[in-house]
């Protein structure tokens, strides 16, 4: 069975994109901060028929990152596509959003450091393997910022965007080695209650891009705009 290995997997877009591929026949390895609620979905996903397994990690822990992307593979032999979008659904002490003018070095180190710092972590646990077989999916998620910046998101679109950047030209270094890279944008507030007038989408709506860009291998970014 090819394994799909979520950073970030939550009960919105991990566990629709966890549906997407595991409906496949893919085996899902799902990482986040919280075992209990890794556990849920995994116990979820089995009821569908999905095997799924919870290895907890925070992304701005790189070592703790790479022992579970490592006990992910010992435990189903491998990681196919590696999927990377972190996204805190509460506050998180020392992520201060902020305008352009009023980004400093230390309220925009935290968001390099869980954007795209984390990114670069999990795919060094991954590419060489990957590489070596010829074959694997790298894909990373950020939001819209990262191609349009919104001002109040002034550092966290500059993290966003940094990862983009490296993730595009991440996939020009791997043509013709078999693996493919390649950036989701969502341009839309995920699920309900978004603020007015915001355009709005739900996961099992958008999930289906990330098969495609696996199945594809076209095209090294896709936004989702509603």
């Amino acid at each position: 069975m090819p394994t799909l290995a979520i950073i970030g997997a939550g009960p919105g877009m991990g566990l629709a994109i966890a549906r997407t591929f595991g409906s496949r026949g893919f085996d899902i390895a799902l990482i986040a901060r919280t075992k209990e609620k890794l556990e849920t979905l995994a116990g979820q996903l089995g009821q569908e028929g999905i095997t799924a397994a919870a290895f907890p990690a925070d992304v701005v822990d790189r070592p703790s990152l790479t022992d579970a992307l490592d006990a992910a593979k010992d435990r189903f032999g491998g990681i196919d596509v590696l999927e990377y979008s972190p996204a805190p659904h509460s506050p998180v002490p020392g992520f201060a959003l902020a305008a352009p003018s009023q980004v400093t070095v230390d309220n925009l180190q935290p968001q390099i450091e869980y954007v795209f710092y984390g990114a670069v972590t999990a795919t060094r646990a991954v590419l060489p393997a990957m590489r070596e077989a010829g074959a694997g999916t790298l894909l990373f998620t950020t939001g819209g910022g990262s191609v349009d910046p919104v001002p109040m998101l002034g550092n966290v679109n500059a993290a966003s965007a940094a990862l983009r950047n490296w993730v595009l030209n991440l996939d020009k270094e791997l043509a013709g080695s078999g693996v493919h890279a390649a950036h989701v944008a969502i341009n839309v507030w995920i699920g309900d209650g978004g603020p007015e007038g915001f355009p709005t989408a739900m996961p099992e709506q958008i999930a289906p891009l990330y098969w495609e860009l696996h199945e594809d291998r076209d095209r090294s970014e896709a936004v989702f705009n509603a």
